[in-house]
C-alpha cells in the first residue's frame, strides 16, 4: 500500500514561495543597510552636523525604498501579465484543439516518469476535472489561483528596504558626535553579517563565503563614500 503524501510534501510549492519571499526580504533589507550606510557615512566624512546627517539619511531612505518598490512593482507586473497571457493562450488552445492538448498533457506526464497508459488515464482525469488548471500547472508551471501580486511585491520591498535603512540612519544620528562613525560602522557590519548568514541559509549555500562577500562589499562602500566625503569636506565643498 502506497503511503499518503506527507503534510510537508503536499505543501512543498507553498513552502518554496514563502522561501522566495523571505529571501527577497533579506536581500531588500541588505540593500537598505548598504546604500543608506554608504550615504550617511559619506556625509559624515564631510560634516558631523546631526541635522545634515538626518536629512541625508531620510532622503536616502525614502528615495531607496520608493525606488525598490516601483522597480519591484514594474517587474512583477510584467511577470503577471506574461502569466495571464500564457493562461489565455492555453485556454484558447484547449477550446480549439482539445485532442492535441490532451495528447500534449499525456506526453508531459509520461516525461515525468509515468507509464504511457497511466499518463493517459491521469491526463484524461485531470482534463475532465479542470483542463486549464491541469495544463497551467503541468505545462506552464503556473498556479492560476496564486498569480504573482505586484502590490504585495512592492510593499514587501518597500518595507524590507526601510527596515534595513533605519539601522544606519539611527546609528549615525543618535550617538554623540565622537561615537557616530564607529557605532554606525560596527552596527552595519553586524547587520550585514546577519543578512549574509540568512541569505546563505535560505539558499542552502556555504555561509562563510556569503558573509565575507556581503560584509566586504558593505565595508568597501562605506570606505569609498567616507573617503569621498572627507575629500569634499577638506576642500570646503
Amino acid at each position: 500500500m502506497t503511503d499518503a503524501p506527507s503534510h510537508d510534501e503536499a505543501h512543498a510549492g507553498a513552502l518554496g514561495t514563502r522561501l522566495n519571499w523571505l529571501r527577497a526580504a533579506v536581500l531588500g533589507a541588505n540593500d537598505g543597510v548598504v546604500s543608506t550606510a554608504g550615504l550617511v557615512v559619506g556625509v559624515a566624512g564631510a560634516t558631523d552636523d546631526r541635522a545634515t546627517l538626518l536629512t541625508a539619511g531620510l532622503a536616502g531612505l525614502l528615495a531607496g525604498s520608493m525606488s525598490m518598490a516601483v522597480g519591484e512593482y514594474v517587474s512583477v507586473s510584467t511577470q503577471r501579465d506574461s502569466e495571464k497571457a500564457a493562461l489565455a493562450q492555453e485556454k484558447r488552445e484547449l477550446r480549439e484543439q482539445p485532442d492535441a492538448e490532451l495528447d500534449e498533457l499525456t506526453d508531459l506526464l509520461a516525461a515525468r516518469g509515468l507509464s504511457r497508459d497511466v499518463a493517459r488515464e491521469a491526463a484524461e482525469q485531470l482534463t475532465e476535472r479542470d483542463a486549464l488548471r491541469a495544463h497551467a500547472r503541468v505545462e506552464l508551471g503556473i498556479d492560476p489561483d496564486e498569480l504573482t501580486n505586484p502590490w504585495h511585491a512592492a510593499g514587501a520591498s518597500f518595507l524590507a528596504f526601510t527596515v534595513g535603512a533605519l539601522l544606519p540612519l539611527l546609528a549615525i544620528v543618535l550617538p554623540p558626535a565622537p561615537l557616530r562613525l564607529p557605532v554606525t560602522v560596527l552596527s552595519v557590519l553586524a547587520a550585514l553579517t546577519l543578512t549574509g548568514w540568512s541569505s546563505a541559509r535560505l539558499g542552502d549555500a556555504p555561509v562563510r563565503p556569503a558573509v565575507l562577500r556581503v560584509v566586504g562589499g558593505g565595508a568597501l562602500a562605506m570606505a569609498v563614500t567616507y573617503g569621498a566625503g572627507s575629500l569634499l569636506g577638506a576642500a570646503g565643498v
